[in-house]
């Protein structure tokens, strides 16, 4: 299976699910995001990796883990998305030691907040980006919204974290995702893709 090398855009704060956001990786040489949602700390962890200027006064989790691992001299040498099962990223990080190498499974949000530490590569398979990744269209759209704002389902009633989308046919479905990338709300966007692969 082909690998695939993501970047990471962003963090945008999810509004409608209390202490969510949704972590935005784009396909490197492509179009396409894979928004994950992650919890706060994982987002602060790994905002605060991608400011290299932010020094927290006491090393947070991962910051621990990488100065231990530095201490026994294991590296991790890349990150792989592999696995989507039911709406849930699973992760390996590849590390080395010396002429030993291993293969730790991990939850994405901690692979990406080590990966940005170590300076490692974060890849997903082909199949994954094919399933789960959002294409933005390169047409001209309306004013966007701003990042985590609610969109309007069908009857104009703001989509929230307890909606379920299991009534809506897959043409509203895929309606709704269009608008949730339009208007750059990557969290909800997930949501509703996550709802379209369960049915696929």
């Amino acid at each position: 299976m082909s690998l695939v090398k993501l970047t990471i855009k962003g963090i945008s704060y999810s509004q409608t699910q209390n202490g969510a956001y949704a972590l935005i990786l784009n396909e490197e040489n492509g179009e396409r995001k894979l928004p994950i949602v992650i919890g706060a700390f994982e987002a602060q962890s790994i905002a605060i990796a991608l400011e290299k200027d932010i020094t927290p006064p006491r090393p947070l989790t991962h910051d621990l883990f990488k100065n231990f691992a530095d201490r026994f001299e294991i590296a991790v040498k890349q990150v792989i998305i592999h696995k989507l099962v039911d709406g849930v990223f699973y992760a390996s990080i590849m590390c080395e030691q010396g002429k030993r190498k291993e293969i730790i499974d991990a939850r994405t949000s901690d692979a990406i907040a080590l990966a940005l530490r170590f300076g490692a590569p974060i890849f997903t398979y082909k199949s994954i980006l094919d399933k789960a990744g959002i294409y933005l269209k390169a047409t001209p759209s309306t004013k966007s919204k701003e990042e985590g704002e609610e969109v309007l389902a069908p009857d104009d009633t703001p989509l929230t974290s307890k909606d379920n989308f299991s009534n809506l046919s897959i043409k509203e479905l895929n309606r709704l995702l269009e608008e949730a990338v339009k208007s750059e709300n990557y969290e909800t966007a997930a949501r509703i893709r996550d709802e379209i692969s369960r049915r696929q």
